[in-house]
């Protein structure tokens, strides 16, 4: 299977912003390609109405960057905003590995996948299943969203331990939203994630809304290219 799994060192990191600007460039290139959220939660949540334009949940935002049905991206979606398990729990129901994995599958046959997952790796998606493990079983590499302020070299390195210590292959950091004049610490933050964590590190500028456009010219700053073939190659091994 050919795709990227986009993660994140917390929620609220950039993670559905990435993941809609690599599918928006991947479909302006005239690739097929397809999205996939394991679960959205806090779907019963006011919208920020002092966050304009206001951005959509997010298989919303990934089914327009990739140009498919919302309904297409996620199997599982909960209202209240709590890690999966729980929200699953709160509303009598709870989510079902195997049926996570046939539906990412069954998205990836013929088309490269994008799967953006849920908080950071180690949220479990059921009582005994984490995103780290859903990572892992669909074996694609791993992009990481991480906040380019304070804070953000222990998280990141702490994400990136939790990976390899898992088998997975990590392709790049992506701090976002990377502000077009960064402070000392900021451009400190980039150099020194890069050098302790021995991975490739990208930025990604603030966009202005959901656009499909912007996402698309935002995502092709990226080497999306380099990562699939990346992916490709870690296939054949």
């Amino acid at each position: 299977m050919r795709g990227l799994f986009v993660t994140g060192t917390d929620t609220g990191v950039g993670k559905s912003v990435l993941s809609a600007a690599l599918l928006a460039a991947i479909a302006a290139a005239g690739e097929p390609v397809r999205a996939f959220k394991p679960v959205v939660t806090g779907l019963s949540e006011p919208a920020d109405a002092g966050r304009q334009p206001l951005w959509p949940p997010d298989h919303e935002l990934l089914a327009l960057a990739a140009g498919v049905d919302a309904d297409e991206v996620s199997p599982y979606r909960f209202g209240a905003a709590a890690s999966p398990h729980l929200a699953a729990r709160l509303e009598g129901a709870s989510v079902d590995p195997s049926a996570l994995l046939a539906r990412a599958r069954a998205l990836g046959d013929g088309a490269t996948l994008i799967v953006e997952g849920v908080g950071g790796l180690l949220v479990p998606l059921a009582d005994d299943y984490a995103v780290r493990d859903l990572a892992a079983a669909l074996a694609l590499p791993l992009v990481l969203a991480a906040r380019p302020g304070l804070g953000t070299i222990n998280h990141t390195l702490l994400t990136l331990d939790a990976a390899r210590a898992a088998g997975l292959q990590v392709r790049a950091v992506v701090l976002t939203p990377w502000p077009a004049s960064p402070s000392a610490l900021e451009r400190s933050n980039r150099d020194t994630v890069a050098r302790l964590g021995g991975v490739a590190l990208h930025t990604l500028a603030p966009l202005s809304g959901p656009n499909r456009d912007e996402l698309a010219r935002a995502g092709a700053t990226l080497p999306w290219r380099e990562w699939l073939g990346a992916a490709r190659d870690l296939g054949r091994g």
